[in-house]
């Protein structure tokens, strides 16, 4: 059975980054606001698809509500995670924001062209870093009315 989000239900969030230092920061962010969703990280492209797939040690993971997406990650790289969540009729509706490092217009422009839901650059600060993910959370939690689990 699926639960929908709805603003008083704590979400499932997904965060794809291989950086430990921004996993650690993200980790930080969601605790220290008394954040009440579930963060889960993968570390890599090929590790976020097959928990969105549910494949392999991931068989029993909970569809995300949201998917945090750094675009350099190794072995497939947040472009083209993002076009395979976004060509899944499965999962194309969970909402995606791009949260990177990348300030190119090209990473920009390609991201919204493969249909991300939102573009974020991380701030290095740590203070604003920890306001940026309160912004998101607040947003998609408490703004956005998001579609129910698949």
């Amino acid at each position: 059975m699926t639960v929908p989000a709805d603003g008083n239900s704590p979400i499932e969030v997904l965060l794809v980054e291989d950086d430990p230092g921004d996993v650690l920061m993200t980790q930080e962010a969601f605790e220290e606001h008394k954040l009440r969703n579930r963060l889960t990280v993968v570390s890599d492209g090929a590790e976020a698809l097959a928990y969105l797939r549910r494949e392999g040690p991931y068989a029993d993971a909970i569809q995300p509500d949201l998917i945090l997406l750094d675009l350099n990650l190794p072995r497939r790289d947040g472009r083209e995670v993002l076009e395979e969540i976004k060509k899944d009729e499965q999962l194309c509706r969970i909402p995606v924001v791009v949260l990177t490092t990348s300030q190119a217009d090209e990473d920009i422009l390609r991201s919204y062209q493969l249909h991300a839901n939102a573009y974020v650059t991380k701030p290095v600060d740590f203070e604003r870093f920890i306001s940026v993910v309160r912004q998101i959370d607040e947003f998609f939690v408490s703004v956005v009315k998001l579609p129910p689990r698949g």
